[in-house]
């Protein structure tokens, strides 16, 4: 049984910068895509970005394209998401997930379903 943990969530300003990362125990993420989702309070469960087990596919929702980059280290365990230029609208728990489906826009969907999750790690955007 896979266990995911996020790490790196913060309160930081607008237009500040995050790394999140995210790792396993009890089974290593190399076979599954990983994405990472986050929830708002009050707000639907939103898909941020996602990565193929090879990190030769990656998506990202609209509201984050062109700031966020996601990516993996195979070695490490780990998976990344990086945040640049964050908005108030940026805040929010996010989510590690894992799943042996590929990454593709579907995957980012609402109420999709993976494998495992994470806890989440809380991320906060204020001045």
């Amino acid at each position: 049984q896979m266990q995911l943990v996020e790490s790196g969530g913060a309160l930081v300003q607008p237009g500040g910068s995050l790394r999140l990362s995210c790792t396993s125990s009890g089974e290593r993420l190399t076979y599954y895509a990983i994405a990472w989702f986050r929830q708002a309070p009050g707000k639907e469960r939103e898909g941020v970005s996602c990565i193929s087990a090879a990190a030769d596919v990656k998506e990202y929702a609209d509201t984050v394209k062109d700031r966020f980059t996601i990516s993996r280290d195979m070695a490490k365990n780990m998976a990344y998401l990086e945040m640049n230029n964050l908005k108030p609208d940026d805040a929010g728990v996010y989510y590690c997930a894992a799943d042996l489906l590929m990454c593709g826009p579907s995957r980012l969907r609402p109420g999709v379903q993976y494998d495992y999750w994470g806890q989440g790690t809380q991320v906060d955007v204020s001045s």
